[in-house]
């Protein structure tokens, strides 16, 4: 067989045999790692598609999903719930203003008192009671957006004031 070839080459043919047998081994080892790698990979891919106690990953996803289409469910339900809520809670009572006073002369302490209650909207009522020494009485009066049919007295329009304020 004729050398001619690695004669003509610049450099010594042995460097040529050796730089290659450094390249052989070195995709050898590369070689070696990227295969402990995939047999890892293939254990843990093996193990998850097990699943626990040899379930099939499949329906492990289709217990998921039905879980979730109840939970779907479930959300819509308190979504409506929430909204009946909150239309009722927009009528309670929910803003207080309360004025104390004497009623009738010679009465101290002021035992009397006007306390307005409102909703959201301002509709509500406002309760005047007046002490004497004879007894209390106890008035109502409809308010409807902050204002009355009824004509208020001063102790009742600072109650409705203070509750509007709220």
């Amino acid at each position: 067989m004729n050398n001619s070839m690695l004669n003509n080459l610049l450099f010594d043919p042995a460097y040529l045999i050796i730089g290659l047998a450094v390249i052989s081994i070195a995709l050898l080892i590369a070689f070696i790692i990227c295969a402990v790698k995939m047999n890892k990979l293939y254990h843990k891919y093996d193990s998850f598609m097990r699943g626990k106690d040899a379930e099939s990953l499949e329906d492990i996803i289709l217990s998921q999903i039905e879980d979730i289409k109840e939970l779907k469910s479930e959300d819509r339900g308190i979504k409506d719930s929430i909204k009946v809520i909150n239309r009722t809670l927009g009528k309670t009572v929910q803003k207080m203003g309360i004025s104390k006073y004497d009623a009738f002369q010679g009465m101290g302490g002021q035992a009397s008192f006007a306390l307005a209650m409102l909703d959201k909207e301002n509709d509500g009522m406002i309760l005047n009671c007046m002490h004497s020494r004879e007894g209390c009485y106890l008035y109502i009066k409809e308010v409807k957006g902050g204002e009355s049919e009824i004509m208020l007295g001063e102790e009742e329009k600072k109650a409705l004031s203070h509750a509007m304020q709220r």
